[in-house]
């Protein structure tokens, strides 16, 4: 029985999955365009409800079965009468022919002008089948591309530049601006974004050019123009970023605001000098899709109390420290939004403002002004804050302004770069802040890690080995004195990886009278970290390997982010 765009929508808000004001905004949508885009493939595009609710809504409203594993064709079926073109633009794939019946594959299964085309095309029954787009656009793109990938039919319009016209600034800015070098490089951002990518990294070898993702933390290869577009799409990212495209010796930094798939992306562009061209790293930031949620960021239930705990004080400082990626920006702004109440005034300095909250007054550093970290610090303690938030502690200039801060009543967030949370307080103390003062003022540390999370549809149990048990200090979740770990085995919803989606596994340092004590005496790591585990700290390994025991992710996946320290 067909379904309505209004019914459709009333399910989705019925099941949680969406609210009215998100229901009313993409009604907007469709209207401003023309109402031609399905409503399933909108949701989707935007964001708003995740491909695996859409397909389990529109099978359980049209009592349809999903696509299993195990199903997906192994070859292209009837290529003459279904154009590659045509598959692409309904997102549908037969699955196989069983006498007189066509099995159909499709993420808008409620699209009967496709279905009747199928029908009159093939000649055959079909029989309703319902999948994810993003799969089913893989697939179609393994199965019928075959050098019929838009890339492909893009790359057909593009004249080769001769030598002397590569290294030209004006052929390069005529080449740059040209519709098919500015949709090849769309092109990339939309496949980045399709992927769930973090980074995209274009770079420039002899004979090639090379276009990775990284996707949950890990590079992928993509496909990539021929290295005689390097210089042209380089130049297109730079104008795009506003960068200087005639400067190739030295480093730039710049953004890109760009609308993809519905969602406003914030790009942060970099470029650096190699050998063979200039390569550029973009970084996607969706401020739309980013939730400021502990228990979605990974925070166990200790760690969550903890932290509403320590956000609960009048005053002090909160670090969060780990390497470069590995969350911490994003845990600061969740504890920032705790925070965001009317009684309150945040005021944070940023470099970059990465994700803009209402009711929060940011500020981006500007160093060639002369507006950095220390200089902002000073004037904005003047505008009677209650929460101030740092986005880095760089030097020791920036520290003691931040540790006077919260002396003087504040709340203070900021960031570190160190390996865990017991290092940290030896990094202030080697950076030149005074023990009395730190002892004074620093109410916890959070050291964090990214692990990927295993795929819900393929992830398979296993029994470890007793050695491996012991090892790892592995314990019973349940009654049973049974152990139980999760391994990565990979299918089509997670692109044979294992793994989709990241996840944190924390450690949370709240000082007490011991450890106080141990900064006066500057004890070393091993000492103050000896003291948190006796008050109770989990540290990031036992964290993680919690999270292994309840299948959220793998024990080889938190061994690969821990082990190193």
């Amino acid at each position: 029985m067909p379904v309505s765009n209004e019914e459709l929508g009333n399910l989705f808000i019925a099941q949680g999955l969406l609210t009215q004001a998100q229901y009313s905004q993409v009604l907007r949508v469709l209207q401003e365009q023309g109402g031609d885009e399905p409503l399933v493939l909108l949701l989707a595009r935007l964001g708003l409800v995740s491909e695996k609710d859409i397909v389990g809504v529109l099978a359980q409203s049209q009592n349809l079965p999903q696509v299993s594993s195990d199903a997906w064709p192994g070859q292209a079926l009837l290529p003459n009468k279904l154009s590659y073109r045509f598959l692409r633009e309904f997102h549908l794939i037969p699955l196989s022919i069983i006498e007189t019946d066509i099995h159909l594959a499709m993420a808008n299964p409620l699209d009967h002008y496709a279905i009747d085309a199928v029908a009159l095309a093939c000649g055959l029954n079909v029989i309703r089948y319902v999948a994810p787009a993003s799969i089913i656009d893989s697939t179609i793109e393994k199965l019928y591309g075959s050098g019929q990938s838009e890339m492909g039919d893009i790359l057909s319009e593009v004249e080769p530049a001769t030598a002397e016209q590569d290294q030209s600034i004006e052929h390069l800015k005529d080449m740059a601006s040209e519709a098919p070098v500015i949709r090849l490089v769309n092109l990339i951002i939309q496949h980045a974004v399709e992927s769930r990518a973090s980074d995209i990294h274009i770079e420039p070898f002899e004979n090639r050019l090379k276009v990775r993702f990284r996707i949950d933390g890990v590079l992928q290869e993509g496909e990539a123009p021929p290295v005689h577009l390097t210089a042209a799409v380089i130049s297109r990212l730079k104008i795009m970023a506003r960068l200087n495209i005639a400067e190739r010796r030295l480093p730039q930094d710049g953004r890109i605001e760009q609308k993809v798939q519905g969602s406003d992306l914030d790009i942060r562009v970099s470029t650096v000098p190699t050998m063979h061209g200039e390569s550029v790293v973009l970084r996607l930031l969706n401020r739309e899709s980013v939730i400021l949620n502990l228990e979605v960021l990974g925070f166990s239930e200790q760690n969550r109390q903890q932290m509403k705990k320590v956000l609960a004080s009048a005053s002090g400082m909160l670090m969060v420290t780990g390497p470069t990626g590995s969350g911490k920006t994003t845990t600061l702004y969740t504890a920032l939004n705790l925070l965001n109440t009317p009684s309150r005034k945040l005021i944070t300095v940023e470099d970059p403002v990465e994700y803009q909250i209402e009711g929060v007054n940011q500020i981006q550093v500007q160093p060639a002004i002369g507006l950095n970290f220390a200089n902002a610090l000073r004037s904005i303690v003047r505008q009677d804050p209650d929460v101030i938030m740092v986005g880095e502690m760089r030097d020791l200039e920036t520290a003691r302004i931040c540790v006077q801060s919260a002396l003087t009543g504040h709340m203070v967030l900021s960031t570190l770069h160190t390996n865990d949370a017991p290092s940290s307080i030896t990094r202030l103390l080697e950076m030149g802040v005074e023990d009395y003062l730190l002892t004074s003022t620093l109410n916890a540390v959070i050291g964090q890690r990214l692990v990927r999370k295993l795929c819900s549809h393929c992830k398979e149990a296993f029994t470890p080995l007793p050695e491996v048990v012991r090892e790892l200090g592995l314990k019973p979740i349940s009654d049973s004195a049974q152990h139980t770990l999760y391994r990565a085995t990979g299918c089509q919803q997670c692109n044979q990886s294992g793994y989709y989606g990241r996840i944190a596994i924390q450690e949370l340092l709240l000082l007490n009278d011991d450890i106080r004590r141990l900064i006066m005496a500057h004890a070393d790591v091993s000492e103050i970290k000896a003291a948190a585990r006796k008050a109770g700290m989990l540290t990031m390994f036992e964290d993680g390997r919690d999270k292994a025991q309840q299948g959220i992710t793998s024990i080889e996946e938190v061994i690969r982010v821990t082990r190193e320290n």
